[in-house]
C-alpha cells in the first residue's frame, strides 16, 4: 500500500480516496512518504483537515488552525492558494460531498493540482465518491497491519513489561492478532499481559476471545464455534471424503507440492439435511476459524455506499485472518433479488452481488467460501458456472442407512443406554424425513414421556413420527425439481448415490 501511495504521489495524482478507519496510522504513513524528496528537491508539507479543527499542519497542536478553515469549502480554497508542494488530508469529508459547493471546490482542486506536487487525500471509513469525481479519483483500501507491524506493537508491550518471550510464543501471539487494527492489537496485548503478568502460549486464547468480541462488534461477521466433529453428521460420506482429502490443503506442504488453494464449495439441498452442520464441523476438521457472513446485515440503507463499504470491510477482515472459512448460509436468499434491484433498491443489491463475485474471482488470500442454498432456481447463474466454486454438492434426503446413522447419533447424545433402541426399525418408519425432522421427532417423544413422568421408548418416537408430516410431502414438487436439476449439475453428497451414478456412467 505504501508503495502504491508513493507511486501515486510521484505521478502527481491530484485526488486520492483512502478508505480506512485507522486515521492515525494512515496519517503517519502519508507523513513518512511526504518526507521523501521530490524531483524538485523539496519536501511536501502535510496538512490535516477535520470539521472540528479545520486545517492543521501535521505534527502541530490542534490549536494551530489555519485561519477560517473549519468549513470544507474554506479549507479547499485555502489549499488552492498555496504555492508550495503539499498533501492535504481531509478526514471524514464524505458527509459533505452531497453539497454542490463542496463537489465544485473538489473539482477545482483537481484541475488546479494537476501537474503539480499538490495532492488532496480524502480519508474515511466509508467510501462515498460523487459521480462528478468518479473519473478523477483513485480509491485505495488502507490495509490492516501486517505481521511485521503487529510485531512492533508487541515489542513495545514487551519492552514496557521487561518480559522475555520465546520465538514460538511470539509467532503464535502475532498470528492470533492478525485482522486487528493497531489500536485493537495494542489493547489485546495489554489485556493478555494484565491477566497473567506474562506472555505465554496461554495468552493466545485470551487474544482469540477478545478478537471474537471485536469482530462481533462489527455486526456483519460472526465467529462460529462448534465442538462437534464431522462424525456427528449422519451419512454424506462422499462429501466427507472430499473434505478430508483437503484437510491439509492450506499448509505449506500443499503449496510445495504444487496444489492450488481451495476456493470454496456450494452445498445445495433439501432444508434440514445437514448443510449448515457440515460447514460448522468442517472448520474443526481443517483446524481453521469459521466466520459467518450475514448478508442481511450487509445491507444498510442509511447512507449511499454504506452497504458496499460493509461488504468490503467484512471481506477485508476475513482475508486478514486467513486461512479461514467464510460461511454464507442460504445464499439463494441473500442474492435472489440482485438481477432486478435497480427498481427496488437503486441497484444496491446488484452492486453488492457484483462486488462479491469479483472478490471471489480475484481473491488471492486463503479464504474458503462455504455457501449453502435451498432454492437453486433463485440463485443467479453466475454462481453456478464452473470455476466459481471448486465443487457443487447436492444433499438429498437421507436414505435408510443414513437415517439409521442419524438416529444413532441423536440418541447417543441424549441417552447413554441408546443400545435399547432399534435404529433400523426407526429408519424404516421415517421414510422421507430429513435429519432435522428426525431430531425433532426424538425431542417430541421425550416431551411426551417427560409429561408422563417416565422414560421415552421406541414406540414414543414412532408415534411422534406418525403425527408429523415431513417437508418432503408438503413440498413434493420443489424437492422433485431440485433433484432433477442436481442430477446432471451437482455432485451427490451421499456415497451410495455417487457410486450408482459412476456405475451408470
Amino acid at each position: 500500500m505504501k508503495e502504491e501511495l508513493s507511486l501515486l504521489f510521484k505521478a502527481q495524482y491530484p485526488l486520492i480516496y483512502l478508505v480506512t478507519s485507522e486515521e492515525e496510522r494512515a496519517e503517519q504513513a502519508i507523513a513518512a512518504l511526504a518526507d521523501l524528496r521530490l524531483s524538485s528537491s523539496s519536501q511536501r508539507r502535510v496538512y490535516v483537515w477535520t470539521v472540528t479543527s479545520g486545517l492543521v499542519e501535521h505534527g502541530q497542536p490542534r490549536t494551530s488552525t489555519q485561519h477560517n478553515t473549519l468549513s470544507p469549502e474554506a479549507a479547499i480554497e485555502w489549499s488552492l492558494r498555496q504555492r508550495d508542494p503539499g498533501i492535504y488530508i481531509f478526514k471524514d469529508l464524505h458527509p459533505f460531498v452531497d453539497s454542490a459547493a463542496v463537489t465544485r471546490w473538489l473539482r477545482d482542486a483537481v484541475a488546479s493540482f494537476k501537474g503539480t506536487d499538490k495532492v488532496l487525500v480524502m480519508m474515511s471509513p466509508v467510501q462515498k465518491v460523487p459521480i462528478e469525481l468518479e473519473k478523477e479519483v483513485v480509491v485505495l483500501d488502507f490495509p490492516l497491519p501486517s505481521l511485521s507491524e503487529l510485531d512492533d506493537v508487541l515489542q513495545e508491550q514487551i519492552d514496557k513489561t521487561n518480559r522475555r518471550v520465546t520465538t514460538d510464543v511470539r509467532e503464535k501471539l502475532l498470528k492470533a492478532a492478525l485482522g486487528l487494527t493497531r489500536d485493537e492489537a495494542e489493547k489485546v496485548f495489554r489485556k493478555a499481559y494484565v491477566k497473567s503478568a506474562q506472555f505465554t502460549e496461554a495468552e493466545v486464547d485470551i487474544i482469540h476471545t477478545e478478537k471474537k468480541q471485536l469482530i462481533r462488534r462489527n455486526g456483519i461477521l460472526e465467529y462460529i464455534e462448534h465442538d462437534e466433529t464431522i462424525d456427528a453428521v449422519g451419512g454424506l460420506d462422499e462429501l466427507k471424503v472430499w473434505l478430508r482429502q483437503r484437510s491439509d490443503a492450506f499448509t505449506e506442504r500443499a503449496r510445495e507440492y504444487g496444489l492450488p488453494q481451495p476456493q470454496g464449495m456450494l452445498i445445495l439441498g433439501v432444508p434440514g439435511c445437514g448443510k449448515s452442520m457440515i460447514a460448522k464441523t468442517t472448520a474443526r476438521l481443517w483446524g481453521l476459524p469459521l466466520l459467518r457472513l450475514d448478508m442481511g446485515r450487509v445491507y444498510d440503507g442509511s447512507m449511499v455506499g454504506r452497504s458496499e463499504a460493509n461488504l468490503r470491510n467484512a471481506l477485508r477482515t476475513a482475508e486478514s485472518i486467513s486461512p479461514v472459512i467464510l460461511f454464507i448460509d442460504e445464499l439463494d436468499k441473500a442474492f435472489s433479488g440482485s438481477a432486478g434491484s435497480a427498481d427496488s433498491d437503486g441497484g444496491t443489491s446488484s452492486r453488492i452481488f457484483g462486488s462479491f463475485l469479483t472478490w471471489m474471482q480475484e481473491k488471492t488470500q486463503p479464504v474458503f467460501v462455504m455457501a449453502t442454498a435451498n432454492r437453486v432456481e433463485r440463485l443467479p447463474g453466475e454462481f453456478l458456472r464452473k470455476g466459481r466454486f471448486d465443487e457443487i454438492f447436492f444433499v438429498d434426503l437421507p436414505n435408510t442407512e443414513e437415517r439409521a446413522a442419524i438416529f444413532k447419533i441423536h440418541l447417543r447424545k441424549r441417552r447413554p443406554d441408546a443400545d435399547r433402541f432399534n435404529p433400523e426399525q426407526l429408519a424404516a418408519a421415517s421414510d422421507g424425513f430429513s435429519g432435522a425432522e428426525i431430531e425433532q421427532a426424538i425431542v417430541a417423544a421425550m416431551y411426551d414421556a417427560f409429561a408422563q413422568h417416565r422414560e421415552f421408548t421406541q414406540l414414543d418416537i414412532i408415534a411422534a413420527m406418525k403425527s408429523t408430516l415431513p417437508l418432503s410431502r408438503t413440498m413434493t414438487e420443489q424437492v422433485t425439481a431440485l433433484r432433477e436439476w442436481a442430477r446432471q449439475r451437482a455432485r451427490p453428497a451421499s456415497a451410495s448415490v455417487a457410486e450408482y451414478q459412476r456405475l451408470e456412467f
